[in-house]
């Protein structure tokens, strides 16, 4: 894990030490923490990080109002720190950029499990991302179907596996790391149906701990990037009582 930067982002002393020490002792080394919001945001400005765990009730702006500041200048994911526990919050925190929450008080394992799981997602893409040539134009991959030489093709964007990037009529889309797990993971199953639980278990994996609440608002990211009109998808369908599926584009007009 020593290739590996973690922020953490919390006014309590006690808790940065407590989530240092036992990052440490999991063999994380590279390991910086920030107080505030407005710090948080120079530490991302002036280094890579691959995962940033934040807390929401900080002094000055809080984590849920910092969160798209992060975005602006980092793609990794943020864990969310947070003593509260209505699903209305859970799911602003959703909106504004985050990918995963922990409830206080909480077990200092379970942030490090969750840590493990968005950077099992996350470095994959990240690779890709550094180590992959440029994807070919979008007239490059005008075919109807849904797949050619590792482009996914659905007519109004297009997933390019190998170098981690969404476009959208041919324009570059910023997309984070589990947005972009999870739509991969559709491309790859078009017209196939998966319930909520069935994909929270095959993208974020078998070690995470389920909410359909994180698929629902990863779905409406999605949309938010793929689709003309998301609140009226022609792309990404909710099969009524099922679950979900990507029509391929040569069935969208019909869907």
């Amino acid at each position: 894990m020593d290739h590996v930067s973690i922020l953490l982002v919390d006014d309590e002393q006690a808790i940065l030490h407590m989530l240092k020490t036992v990052l440490l002792k999991e063999q994380f080394v590279d390991i910086d923490t920030v107080n505030t919001g407005e710090e948080a945001i120079t530490a991302c400005e002036n280094k890579t990080y691959h995962c940033i765990v934040l807390d929401i009730m900080l002094p000055g702006k809080s984590g849920l109002e910092i969160c798209p500041f992060l975005r602006q200048v980092t793609d990794a994911p943020i864990l969310f720190l947070t003593a509260k526990t209505t699903d209305y919050d859970k799911l602003t925190g959703f909106a504004v950029g985050g990918d995963d929450y922990v409830v206080k008080p909480f077990n200092p394992l379970e942030v490090v499990a969750r840590i493990k799981s968005l950077l099992k997602r996350y470095l994959p893409t990240k690779i890709a991302k550094t180590t992959s040539a440029a994807p070919p134009s979008s007239d490059a991959t005008s075919s109807s179907t849904a797949v050619q030489g590792g482009v996914y093709d659905f007519g109004r964007f297009q997933v390019f596996e190998q170098a981690g990037e969404l476009q959208v009529e041919g324009q570059p889309v910023n997309c984070p790391a589990l947005v972009y797990q999870l739509l991969l993971f559709f491309c790859k199953h078009p017209n196939r149906i998966f319930t909520k639980s069935e994909l929270y278990e095959r993208v974020w994996g078998s070690e995470a701990i389920s909410d359909d609440n994180t698929v629902m608002v990863h779905i409406h990211r999605i949309r938010e990037r793929i689709e003309a009109d998301p609140s009226n998808p022609a792309f990404l369908v909710n099969v009524r009582g099922l679950g979900y599926k990507l029509i391929l584009p040569n069935q969208v007009s019909r869907a």
